[in-house]
């Protein structure tokens, strides 16, 4: 019988003819990345053990992400003890690069490879056709002390894209149809797989929007098939070769598939408090917002800021409306600099921010207060994500959120 990707996957991490969903599998990973949401507990438990040790301090990517600059003393003292562990121990550390899944796609994750990485996110990896997930901090020491891990092998869902976006709709749209369509726990420990022919008219940024975003339907990972477009985008960052590019069998066993066809997705928005309370944008037109926020490991890559920057060049942000614009690492910060995209929003009376989480973390920049609404292209939108307890976050696209800047209230785009 056929194998799924993460099947696949996990079978050559564990130097085994087959896995099955079901089975569980010692691991050699491949990478483990680490941000400052935790690490400083990591280097605790680290410093507890009787013979501390790092398998490959070449396999950990530390990334300072989530207060960037730093917001107290508290934070300082966490970031300045991952910072001095990494020195001490030769780790791959980064600090002002920009948000660890978007640093990780740039310079890292390769096709085939297993990744850990202490974060729900990490499942953005399945854009290059990589096993990524997210792990606490006792499950990230193992990894780091031993090299490996076990994985419970995940049943599969499989997506398969048919047509193509119109006009103003675009792949976070399509991701949030998605979860609304199967739920916040529809994908409960399952792998998320994409094909089909629409995926050639998706772009690497559009996909690595998608497989983000999976984790909130519950998956443990996303993946998606290796094409010209993926070697295409390893190519211009590094030149990296896959260690391996997996299909699907024919006969592979899926836990239900769908078939979603992308020009029935129009834009919609996750209304408070759950990612899977999707609406059309129209149905929250009068909704008024006292801040929007453009970026995140969602959505802060260039292709939002240049859909965003055609649609406020020439306008303004309006009155009494906060617009933060955060480029999610420094290259695709330098890239929007020298076509000028920052230069439109500054125009424009928005925000720019150094590349960072930012408002999606809700805990360094643009916190919202009490009764505020914020209308954003974060990843979440649980109760006091961004702020305040009893402030009210609407997660919508990069055009969306961008309208409605300009609108003062939640609005469509095109």
């Amino acid at each position: 019988m056929g194998m799924t990707i993460a099947e696949k996957i996990v079978a050559l991490a564990a130097g085994v003819p087959e896995a099955k969903a079901g089975d569980i599998h010692t691991v050699e990973l491949d990478y483990l990345m680490s941000n400052d949401g935790t690490t400083h507990l990591t280097v605790d438990m680290y410093n507890s053990l009787k013979h501390p040790r790092i398998a490959d301090k070449n396999k950990l990517v530390w990334i300072v992400d989530h207060n960037v600059p730093c917001d107290s003393p508290k934070t300082a003292a966490s970031q300045k003890k991952m910072r001095d562990f990494a020195k001490l121990n030769g780790i791959t550390f980064y600090e002002g690069e920009g948000v660890c899944h978007q640093v990780m796609a740039e310079k890292y994750v390769c096709p085939g490879q297993l990744i850990f990485g202490a974060d729900s996110h990490t499942c953005t990896y399945g854009a290059l056709g990589a096993f990524g997930t997210g792990v606490g901090c006792t499950d990230y020491l193992y990894g780091m002390v031993t090299g490996k891990s076990w994985v419970l092998v995940p049943e599969t869902l499989r997506f398969v894209l048919t047509g193509e976006l119109s006009h103003g709709v675009t792949a976070r749209d399509l991701i949030l149809t998605i979860i609304g369509k199967i739920g916040a726990n529809g994908a409960n420990y399952k792998a998320m797989e994409f094909t089909g022919p629409a995926m050639k008219t998706l772009s690497m940024s559009d996909r690595l929007s998608i497989c983000n975003l999976c984790v909130e339907a519950g998956a443990k990972t996303a993946l998606m098939e290796v094409d010209e477009i993926t070697l295409e985008y390893l190519a211009q960052h590094g030149g990296r070769t896959p260690k391996a590019c997996f299909t699907s069998d024919p006969d592979a066993v899926f836990a239900a598939e769908y078939e979603i066809n992308l020009s029935e997705v129009v834009p919609v928005t996750a209304k408070p408090h759950f990612v899977d309370n999707i609406a059309p944008v129209s149905e929250c037109a009068d909704v008024a917002i006292d801040e929007a926020f453009l970026g995140s490991c969602n959505n802060g890559r260039l292709e939002d800021l240049r859909l965003a920057a055609e649609i406020i060049r020439g306008r303004k942000v309006a009155p009494k409306v906060r617009f933060l614009v955060v480029p999610a690492s420094r290259e695709v910060y330098n890239a929007a600099l020298k076509e000028g995209l920052l230069n439109v929003f500054m125009e424009a009376g928005a925000i720019v921010m150094n590349p960072n989480c930012s408002v999606c973390w809700g805990s360094c920049q643009g916190v919202i207060g009490e009764g505020e609404v914020l209308v954003s292209t974060g990843t979440r939108n649980f109760k006091g994500r961004a702020g305040d307890k009893n402030s009210f976050v609407y997660l919508a696209s990069a055009a969306t959120v961008t309208a409605s800047a300009i609108a003062g209230k939640i609005t469509q785009a095109f």
